[in-house]
């Protein structure tokens, strides 16, 4: 059975590879090529339109809106994309909101949500390239966090007592609740990438969990 999946990302953002055949690309183009390659039995709820500010709506608004589209899902993927931030307050633009309802457990007509998994998958630049935000070396990979909305960064590299390789239970650990992949790897590996942000949900209880905006 799929797992319900919910996408948030910057719907105008063209500081993006240009796809094949197009003369401009946008984020949104990403989102119409994950929708047709995931499987049959998934389902993808889509963000928020963009440009749509939400400055001026009061916090019962916005979860009523965002809780609609996200309640029942369990894994969102976020596009980290290199022109994902507006000049504005982050409270003001729609991923950090949509990040926040997806860490939250929600209670609607007497039915619970659980914290749902959060896959980052890092779309490459007008430039081909992933170094604005992942940098790779023979010492390994660094992540530029400093470059994200802050509840993404407060959820990456948030392990408890984080000199520890295995889970108790002896599976492989990875440092962060948000896993974050190149759109490259991604791609061709759909369901493999999912399933890691699900196996760091089952372990949700060795993180230190960043819920609000």
């Amino acid at each position: 059975m799929g797992n319900k999946i919910f996408v948030s990302y910057k719907y105008s953002d063209n500081k993006v590879r240009k796809l094949e055949g197009q003369y401009s690309t946008t984020v949104r183009d990403y989102v119409d090529i994950l929708q047709n390659k995931i499987d049959k039995s998934d389902h993808i709820y889509k963000g928020e339109d963009d440009g749509e500010d939400m400055s001026s709506l009061a916090d019962a608004t916005i979860g009523s809106k965002l809780g609609d589209k996200i309640f029942d899902s369990t894994v969102t993927i976020v596009f980290i994309s290199k022109g994902m931030k507006e000049n504005k307050p982050e409270k003001a633009q729609w991923i950090p909101w949509e990040v926040s309802y997806s860490l939250k457990e929600q209670s609607r007509k007497n039915q619970n949500s659980k914290t749902n998994a959060v896959l980052a998958v890092v779309l490459p630049d007008e430039y081909n390239s992933y170094e604005y935000f992942i940098t790779e070396n023979s010492n390994g990979r660094k992540l530029n966090t400093g470059f994200l909305f802050e509840i993404l960064r407060e959820n990456m590299f948030n392990l408890k007592n984080g000199d520890r390789t295995t889970y108790s239970n002896g599976e492989q650990i990875y440092p962060s609740y948000i896993y974050s992949v190149k759109w490259d790897n991604f791609i061709n590996n759909i369901n493999g990438c999912i399933n890691i942000a699900l196996k760091i949900r089952s372990h949700i209880d060795e993180y230190n969990i960043r819920k609000n905006v």
